[in-house]
């Protein structure tokens, strides 16, 4: 780990396509500005922050593997795999690390197959339906929950 708390922010499938993915549920704001959003947000936080996507779950699992000696906290957009994967669930229970589950979309006002997260039980905190600023807001909440700021 570094001097700054680091985190990891992980994102899942079909996430690189935000822009252009079904903009009027997922906006027209893309992966990238995203990041960049983070990113300026760390820098006022005083974190350092790990930005990652993938189409594969085995890859997701094996970087909260990688997140338990080299993270102090997770957030993640794991996409569909939210509703889908206990390879993820038990990943993030082993890694011991607060974990904060982060949805562009009101999961609740879509499909009832979207209502269930295997993520859910292990997160701190949920945010949903605010687009990317839910990961800003989950930098903040991050900061909070290991003791960076008061705020």
């Amino acid at each position: 780990m570094t001097d700054r708390p680091e985190i990891m922010i992980l994102n899942g499938p079909n996430l690189n396509m935000l822009g252009v993915r079904e903009p009027a549920i997922y906006g027209r704001e893309t992966l990238g500005d995203i990041e960049d959003a983070c990113r300026a947000m760390a820098e006022d936080l005083g974190l350092g922050i790990d930005f990652r996507q993938s189409n594969h779950e085995g890859e997701l699992v094996s970087w909260i593997h990688e997140a338990r000696d080299s993270a102090d906290g997770i957030v993640i957009n794991a996409g569909a795999y939210t509703h889908t994967s206990v390879a993820i669930l038990d990943a993030l229970t082993l890694a011991e690390l607060p974990v904060i589950e982060v949805h562009l979309s009101n999961i609740y006002k879509r499909e009832s197959f979207r209502h269930h997260s295997y993520i859910s039980p292990v997160a701190q905190g949920v945010l949903c339906g605010f687009g990317g600023q839910g990961y800003v807001l989950a930098l903040q909440a991050m900061a909070r929950i290991i003791g960076q700021t008061d705020e």
